[in-house]
């Protein structure tokens, strides 16, 4: 996964209003309307915060309507899980591991 990738999967987890629409919607799909109840935000500052959660693929977005219902996305969750995985795990062969002495 390239540093880009893994920079928008991090800026997802980044804020705390994300972090409450996260929490939010772990019980199912939720109109934006009802987002926007739950969290206290004008309507502009939920559309920012679910475009990066969408452009992370946490989050994907279905329109009805005037409205757009989201749910969390299990394939972006998968990605998430995957890159810290990758990040925290030891690189035993030492390709990036701190300067040998020769």
């Amino acid at each position: 996964m390239d540093e880009r990738r893994t920079a928008a999967i991090f800026k997802a987890f980044c804020d705390e209003n994300r972090i409450r629409i996260i929490k939010l919607l772990r019980s199912g799909e939720k109109c934006a309307c009802k987002l926007l109840e739950e969290i206290h935000v004008t309507q502009p500052t939920l559309s920012h915060h679910m475009k990066i959660l969408c452009d992370a693929e946490i989050v994907v977005g279905r329109k009805e309507g005037k409205w757009i219902h989201y749910s969390i996305s299990e394939k972006g969750v998968e990605q998430a899980k995957e890159c810290l995985r990758q990040l925290t795990t030891l690189d035993i062969n030492g390709k990036n591991g701190p300067c040998r002495e020769k």
